[in-house]
């Protein structure tokens, strides 16, 4: 069995693209779907996908370890920059799908079969409209508020809003009294049952960052994430050790040994892996086991499109 095409097919998903890999095989019908979609990156991703390609063209699909490690070494430059990875991880998606469509079984029953059966997600904030989590200012309160409301009503029990504002490095107090206003209008919406997380999208420095975490500390959020750079590592733990509030942070961190420096360093509380830029299900599974013996809590970050949904979902039954 041989690989015969690595291919990227770009899709139009309003604000951004969806950038999907198909990996074809010499056996008739078998194909794999990967998804490497990098917002707003989409001719340098598809120009990483054609540059590696010619590496797996004629090798053994089922050989994925060995591929992930031909695509990561090869061409001097390694895999853990963020347009390369994120073709490795496309393509490593499309290999294991075709691996599961040969064992013709899902492919957490080749991960040693789900440790759950069902998986809780939650929502951004407008359901799908990305314009209404994105674009909402955040001296709306109101807004939130009612959004919140329609997450709920529409059956979710968590979802994640966008409440706190650009911030310089020092900006003083009016963007965090603003993000209070806006998780006060949420939380009195919903009430206490409902799981709120807020993304400060590593907007703020770790000045600021902490400064809103000692701001919303009260309302029980589920998880703050992003509340500086993933870089920034000291900042993180400053601000995991100054809050009772789980911090999350990993969707820019695209390179194993970038994960294990922030575990040992206790940086976060909630590792959140994003399949289609870590390396794929192969590398999201090292670091997975990282986290655990860490025991750091996992969930896997997803704001993609429907391959990235369904190989999140696989990951998410095969993973404590």
């Amino acid at each position: 069995m041989k690989i015969t095409a690595v291919e990227a097919i770009i899709c139009n998903a309003r604000m951004r693209n969806w950038i999907f890999v198909k990996v074809t095989t010499d056996q008739p019908g078998l194909i794999g779907w990967g998804e490497a979609t990098l917002e707003w990156h989409t001719r340098s991703v598809v120009g990483a996908i054609e540059d590696i390609a010619p590496l797996l063209i004629g090798e053994d699909p089922r050989r994925i370890e060995h591929l992930w490690q031909r695509m990561f070494r090869q061409h001097f430059w390694h895999g853990s920059g963020i347009t390369r990875s994120t073709a490795i991880s496309g393509i490593d998606i499309a290999l294991w799908d075709i691996a599961g469509k040969i064992a013709d079984m899902p492919c957490h029953q080749l991960w040693g079969g789900p440790v759950r059966d069902w998986i809780r997600t939650y929502c951004h904030l407008g359901g799908g409209r990305m314009e209404d989590f994105y674009e909402i200012p955040a001296a709306d309160a109101r807004r939130f508020g009612d959004l919140a409301s329609a997450a709920v009503e529409q059956g979710y029990t968590a979802f994640k809003s966008m409440a706190v504002p650009p911030t310089a490095p020092i900006t003083g107090t009016k963007p965090i009294h603003r993000a209070v206003a806006a998780v006060a209008a949420m939380r009195d919406a919903v009430g206490d049952d409902i799981d709120i997380m807020v993304d400060c999208h590593a907007r703020p420095s770790p000045t600021m960052g902490l400064q809103f975490a000692k701001a919303l500390d009260d309302f029980g959020l589920y998880f703050l994430e992003e509340p500086c750079w993933p870089e920034q590592v000291d900042g993180l733990v400053r601000i995991t050790q100054s809050t009772t509030t789980p911090i999350a942070t990993g969707e820019r961190i695209t390179s194993l040994t970038d994960f294990r420096r922030l575990f040992a360093a206790a940086g976060c509380d909630v590792c959140q892996p994003d399949l289609t830029h870590c390396g794929g299900l192969t590398a999201g599974h090292k670091i997975a086991a990282l986290a655990e013996a860490h025991q750091i809590a996992l969930a896997p970050h997803n704001p993609q499109g429907p391959v990235s949904t369904a190989a999140s979902l696989e990951f998410g039954f095969s993973q404590p």
